[in-house]
């Protein structure tokens, strides 16, 4: 075990959350027993399950099988505090407070109205909001995450607390085209991220379009997956811009890496980002960043450009200025990176161990 979390205890639940298994026992009779033994703790999955929890295979059902399992495992451990990420974890906190009397901390990273828009999933809104709810304190990852928090799930904002991100430090490589298909002459600019709505890309793509319609030899390099994919694809054609636009698929790794060290420039035109770490990472890489205005990391970044997702034409005009004016990217790079080096995971983690200890005395 690495010397970090010689502290950190794993329980591991399988993907198929099947760790009881026995010969001559079935997964539902198991599953049933932990239900019941819930019950009586005063706790009722099917409350924040629309009803029930019993359609085979789906999410939902994962999630509250997650809960019981999770409620269980607690039984015979001591623990001072439960602290549960997102809604997929809500219920298991949830579960787990009921029983124990332990004050629950939830840490929002991002809601339905982060992913979804105004049409977001009932069932899904609706453990975001029991868990909000029931949470004795609840960290939010920026104050646009915070602001949502009070104002569509109906939270008192003496209960939520913010605690940025911060980022790892990484190692600088020199810059290494290879057999990319982007000429030396070329700018590249760097779009990082899953492909779907909450990030933008059409947005990106329009932006691209107007700034090929001033600077000539520049690529715009779309890296990641998502449920918009094709359609980003298809825009990138009828804008005409097909053959300036290059989408990588999803990245990992070294990979990651290598595309940071080609890029003159991240744009990161989130309709709604809780916080935003890719521009930290770009920064980290000696990159410099454009951000939309609405997002988290447009709170710990001055040496940023940032920019409203929606208003294409003032980020093709940001995008064009980086490109063509080499001091102002050389400042926002330079700049950027100083600020990056003071966003440190320690000092989020003691934040959150404060909101801990809190926690604790007023139970």
């Amino acid at each position: 075990a690495c010397e970090e979390l010689k502290n950190v205890k794993f329980l591991t639940i399988s993907s198929s959350l099947k760790p009881y298994s026995r010969p001559g026992v079935s997964q539902s009779r198991i599953e049933g027993a932990l239900k019941e033994k819930l019950l009586k703790t005063g706790f009722d999955l099917t409350e924040h399950s629309g009803g029930g929890v019993d359609y085979c295979g789906d999410m939902y059902t994962e999630v509250h099988r997650y809960a019981a399992i999770a409620a269980t495992l607690a039984e015979n451990e001591q623990f001072d505090v439960i602290h549960a990420h997102d809604w997929m974890t809500y219920p298991a906190g949830m579960a787990v407070a009921k029983m124990s009397g332990k004050p629950l901390i939830i840490h929002v990273h991002s809601t339905e109205f982060d992913r979804s828009g105004p049409n977001v999933n009932q069932m899904i809104y609706d453990i975001e909001r029991a868990g909000m709810h029931t949470a004795d304190k609840i960290i939010a990852v920026s104050y646009f995450t915070r602001s949502i928090i009070i104002n569509k799930y109906g939270v008192s904002g003496d209960k939520v607390e913010v605690v940025h991100n911060g980022v790892e430090r990484n190692g600088n490589a020199n810059r290494n085209l290879t057999s990319s298909g982007i000429e030396k002459d070329e700018k590249i600019v760097l779009f990082l991220g899953r492909i779907t709505m909450q990030k933008g890309p059409e947005y990106f793509l329009q932006a691209a379009k107007r700034v090929l319609d001033v600077i000539e030899n520049v690529k715009f390099v779309m890296a990641g997956s998502g449920d918009m994919m094709h359609r980003a694809i298809e825009l990138a054609a009828e804008l005409g811009i097909g053959n300036k636009v290059l989408f990588t698929g999803f990245l990992r790794g070294e990979d990651v890496n290598k595309i940071y060290k080609m890029a003159d420039l991240f744009v990161m035109p989130s309709v709604s980002e809780p916080f935003g770490l890719v521009p930290l990472e770009a920064l980290d890489n000696d990159v410099p960043v454009i951000i939309s205005k609405q997002s988290g990391v447009s709170e710990v970044l001055t040496h940023a450009l940032k920019v409203d997702f929606w208003d294409i034409d003032e980020m093709a005009n940001k995008i064009i200025a980086v490109l063509k004016y080499p001091p102002l990217g050389m400042t926002l790079r330079n700049y950027g990176n100083f600020e990056v080096r003071k966003l440190r995971w320690k000092d989020s983690a003691e934040k959150c161990a404060r909101i801990y200890e809190e926690s604790m005395v007023a139970v």
